[in-house]
């Protein structure tokens, strides 16, 4: 009893950030809609088997901007598991018309061990780059950049016009910017 009460609390504690986001969104005039992932996503030992895509294709042929978040989902194996955002992307891109992700942070992309931003990462460069790819201070139960990055290569290597961006979203108007492609933020991961 515990346990699902704690799985009940990451799905509150997940939703209030999610209407956060879609607040500040709204009151920039993004016409988003919180689609809560734990409603219909079902996994097995910590994979997503299915999750409702209808909702999500209706919601962007009528202009609205789906707004999903890491959440927690019920499995078949393990009795319930956390999905991270990373997680429901992979699955949501394997099943819709998907060219582009940004994944924002803290952080202002993939830090090289000198401290510097990586500039791109593809499947080739992935090993030369992967000692550098360590927890953080923000790793979390998802498995934090190592997994992150590991998880989006793969994702790129399945679906090679897709392009990923790992950038900040702490400093001001960088979305904006990148959105509209007045700048490049960030670490760009993408097939080679």
């Amino acid at each position: 009893a515990e346990q699902w009460r704690g799985f009940a609390h990451v799905a509150t504690v997940a939703g209030e950030l999610n209407a956060l986001m879609a607040k500040t969104l709204d009151a920039a005039g993004v016409p988003v809609w919180r689609m809560q992932p734990s409603a219909s996503a079902v996994s097995r030992d910590g994979v997503i088997e299915t999750m409702a895509l209808d909702p999500l294709r209706e919601a962007l042929e009528h202009g609205l901007v789906p707004l999903v978040y890491g959440d927690v989902s019920l499995d078949r194996v393990r009795g319930g598991t956390i999905i991270s955002t990373e997680a429901i992307f992979f699955y949501l891109a394997r099943h819709l018309p998907v060219t582009q992700i940004l994944l924002l942070g803290e952080v202002e992309g993939v830090y090289d061990p000198a401290g510097q931003v990586i500039a791109e990462i593809t499947p080739t460069t992935l090993g030369a780059v992967g000692g550098a790819l360590g927890g953080s201070a923000g790793t979390d139960v998802t498995g934090g950049m190592e997994t992150k990055v590991r998880d989006m290569v793969a994702l790129v290597e399945a679906k090679p016009g897709l392009t990923i961006r790992i950038m900040s979203g702490v400093t001001p108007g960088l979305l904006t910017a990148a959105l509209t492609g007045r700048a490049e933020p960030g670490t760009l991961i993408h097939a080679d």
